[in-house]
């Protein structure tokens, strides 16, 4: 039985990487299915990614271009690609190549295990040493958080089962990050080892901007932060009720002592601050509930070439 492939890719700042790119996947998927299409998500690149797209669409009919009415981030862009994927399986991979086309074969032939989810584990990462330290340590903070076990070797690259990318279009909450959701749909998941080639050009992915995306992934999937400040507070009560009961004794035997600035001092900027980051706390979460009820579209398209969307 013959099978369909889709290969969605997000595409920021690529404009020397897309023809090299849309050659390595056709050359590689043609090798399993003849049916196949990729879908290039262009997320509004300030270079001439967009043209290249569209040059390349031109030569090739089974290049699907999509291009964002402004930059709404790469796990957007794979929403929209995701959107209009039509293939029996769907490969989602990064454009700078540090993803191996050539790795897709693997991934597909690992499927016949029974898999509906194959993801590629990076055992020898080419990025630079503070990424991988924050990768780490990203993924140990969110794990406990989340209560979602990820490893920091895995990211976008993988195979899915179309029922596993319709259960992930059927998630339209607005903070997205595809790794997660992919273990949040549950299915059966297996793991291959695959190369990982060194980033063509610079990463767009400052530390700020990790920063954000690791406070947005925390704040929609977990609790856990509130849960802690509840403890917290339920610890500063008690601590203090001992601390009362301790200076009552001392009352009671005649050996008050009285308390000074200073100490009266820290107490006061140490619940404070407490209060404070509890009430921070609870405005981020009640600013993403905001964001959801007024329940703007994901992204926006500006245009679409070969569109084979059904």
């Amino acid at each position: 039985m013959s099978v369909k492939i889709s290969i969605v890719s997000p595409v920021y700042k690529a404009e020397e990487l897309i023809e090299q790119l849309v050659e390595r996947i056709s050359y590689t998927v043609e090798k399993i299915a003849s049916d196949y299409e990729i879908i290039l998500v262009d997320d509004r690149s300030p270079d001439n990614s967009w043209e290249k797209i569209c040059k390349t669409g031109a030569e090739n009919s089974k290049v699907t271009g999509i291009q964002l009415s402004r930059n709404f981030g790469q796990h957007y862009a794979i929403t929209a690609g995701l959107d209009y994927a039509n293939g029996d399986w769907v490969v989602v991979m990064d454009c700078d190549l540090q993803d191996v086309p050539e790795e897709i074969i693997n991934l597909f032939k690992e499927t016949k295990k029974g898999y509906e989810i194959v993801l590629a584990r990076r055992t020898d990462r080419k990025d630079k040493f503070s990424q991988k330290f924050f990768s780490f340590f990203f993924y140990k903070f969110l794990n406990y958080l989340t209560g979602i076990k990820h490893d920091e070797k895995v990211a976008n690259f993988g195979i899915y089962h179309k029922k596993v990318i319709q259960s992930i279009i059927a998630m339209r909450e607005n903070v997205r990050y595809f790794p997660i959701m992919v273990r949040w749909v549950g299915f059966n998941v297996g793991y291959i080892d695959v190369k990982h080639a060194l980033r063509e050009g610079e990463t767009s992915y400052v530390l700020k901007k990790r920063i954000n995306i690791a406070l947005d992934v925390i704040l929609s999937y977990s609790d856990k932060p509130l849960r802690l400040f509840v403890k917290l507070g339920m610890f500063i009560s008690f601590t203090s009720i001992i601390v009362s009961c301790y200076y009552f004794i001392q009352w009671l035997l005649g050996k008050t002592i009285i308390m000074g600035y200073t100490s009266l001092i820290i107490s006061i900027w140490f619940l404070s601050g407490i209060i404070l980051a509890a009430l921070g706390i609870i405005g981020l979460y009640v600013g993403k509930t905001f964001q959801d009820v007024k329940k703007r579209p994901i992204y926006v398209i500006n245009e679409v070439i070969n569109d084979r969307k059904s």
